[in-house]
């Protein structure tokens, strides 16, 4: 299958995110590819990886989930962290490729609490409640079977979480990261505090929306104060990686004290997930509306917009429509590193397979599949 392009989408215009001057406004979205070294170092191939991005003219490069510590965040074997000084000392040969081929590139941290199904650290998950999530792990991350059931964080623990994502946001401006995203999407730990029926605190971090959304805006307000000259973000979703059908129960209202929190908090921009799902099914709003331009609306805030964004007439009316500010490519970045390069040339685009990430995710899976495909 392929998508025929046309000249001068808006997608090709520069930009600035938080003051982070970019050459277009395509990003390549955060994608798990569980190949790091087993310590969660990033390897050379991966150096390659994200660099291709950047070559084929990508303007922003979010990195996948890295773990911010070596107590409960890691969610995968294999996953790269920022824990250590040998995690910054690999980081730093990515990112240098990346601001080689001109791209920008930012880290973001991810605390996979309760759906962890790969941890050396500990023999036990964490959430805000001792609910078991909902689904199976996934077998393409190495995962089988049901997720047992949490322990409940204490709020010295939580304490201790919030510091683990600024010490890690210290880290990532050492491996020359120009900013730092804050996962709170997706089903993990932060989304997890969010989600209602994850979350059956009575104290602060519970009960209504504003106290669900308390520990994202602590974490937001802690790596903003931690490295003031980066950009920093929040990534945020409805959708999860063991849940595709959820939705914020107060619809709007949810969205609008959502919004608000994470940018008195001290966000740069909003990055808004999809999760597997097209922008057109998990944007639009009850009433009217989608749910990245009420967050461009409350916040004032550039947006990026996530979920089937290389088809360029969606593409297209995302931006000119005034539902977001950029575009992050998970598949279609995947079958295309070059997409920018296409578009700007109008050549066709690639059609996503999904052997590219099957059996497992991995880089190497990857790039097996596009070797395969050359020879």
């Amino acid at each position: 299958m392929t998508t025929t392009v046309g000249h001068a989408h808006p997608a090709l215009a520069p930009t600035t995110l938080g003051g982070l001057a970019l050459r277009n406004r395509y990003a390549v979205a955060p994608m798990t590819r569980v190949s790091a070294a087993p310590d969660g170092t990033p390897t050379g191939e991966m150096a390659d990886y994200y660099a291709e991005f950047a070559r084929g003219g990508f303007g922003l490069v979010f990195s996948e989930g890295i773990y911010p510590d070596t107590a409960a965040s890691q969610g995968y074997l294999n996953q790269p962290g920022l824990a250590r000084d040998e995690h910054v000392a690999g980081w730093r040969v990515v990112t240098a490729g990346v601001r080689a081929a001109g791209g920008r590139m930012i880290a973001q941290l991810m605390h996979a609490g309760a759906i962890s199904q790969g941890n050396p650290h500990q023999d036990h998950t964490v959430g805000p409640s001792a609910v078991q999530p909902r689904g199976e792990m996934m077998p393409a991350y190495g995962g089988s079977g049901p997720w047992g059931a949490p322990r409940e964080l204490t709020t010295a623990e939580i304490d201790d979480v919030v510091d683990g994502f600024a010490a890690a946001a210290r880290r990532a401006r050492e491996a020359g990261f120009d900013g730092v995203e804050v996962h709170a999407a997706n089903g993990y730990l932060l989304d997890q505090f969010l989600t209602d029926y994850t979350n059956r605190r009575t104290d602060s971090y519970g009960g209504p929306v504003a106290g669900r959304i308390r520990l994202t805006a602590r974490v937001v307000t802690a790596v903003a104060e931690a490295v003031p000259e980066l950009v920093t973000g929040v990534r945020l979703s409805q959708t999860k990686v063991n849940d595709f059908t959820y939705r914020w129960p107060g619809g709007r209202d949810d969205a609008e004290v959502i919004f608000a929190a994470v940018a008195e908090a001290g966000a740069d921009y909003l990055h808004i997930a999809s999760e597997g799902r097209n922008w057109l099914e998990t944007a639009k709003l009850a009433g009217g509306g989608t749910i990245t331009a009420l967050a461009r609306e409350v916040t004032g805030l550039p947006v990026v917009a996530n979920g089937g964004m290389h088809d360029l007439t969606q593409a297209r009316e995302v931006l000119d429509g005034g539902h977001a500010d950029l575009l992050s490519l998970g598949h279609g970045a995947l079958a295309n590193p070059d997409l920018p390069a296409r578009v700007a040339a109008a050549e066709p685009l690639a059609g996503f397979d999904r052997a590219m990430v099957s059996p497992t995710v991995t880089v190497a899976n990857a790039r097996r599949w596009r070797e395969s495909r050359q020879a």
